[in-house]
């Protein structure tokens, strides 16, 4: 069986102005946003719960989503919690300062 996983992603356009990399990481938002999948968007980076497949899948999307708004290059910084026994949710960690 496939339990829920975090992804905390993020992502950093590379040789870009602020304003055109803030669009570029608005364009990666709304692709996580279109993914279906629950998130967080916190200031540093975004947290996705899901299948770990279609969390993997949702980064090479965010990826593809961010070249078409203008990046052609992209730092990426990822936090992976995958239990094998059981889901991992993020309303667990955060939900009592809700």
């Amino acid at each position: 069986m496939e339990h829920t996983v975090n992804l905390a992603i993020q992502v950093l356009p590379l040789h870009l102005g602020q304003e055109k990399a803030y669009g570029i990481v608005d364009a990666a938002i709304e692709q996580i946003k279109q993914s279906g999948l629950h998130y967080v968007v916190c200031p540093f980076e975004t947290v996705i719960e899901g299948p770990y497949n279609k969390v993997m899948a949702l980064v090479n999307d965010i990826q593809d989503a961010c070249n078409k708004a203008g990046a052609d290059a992209l730092l990426i910084n990822m936090k992976l919690q995958r239990n094998f026994s059981k889901d991992i949710a993020i309303d667990d960690k955060i939900g009592k300062y809700k």
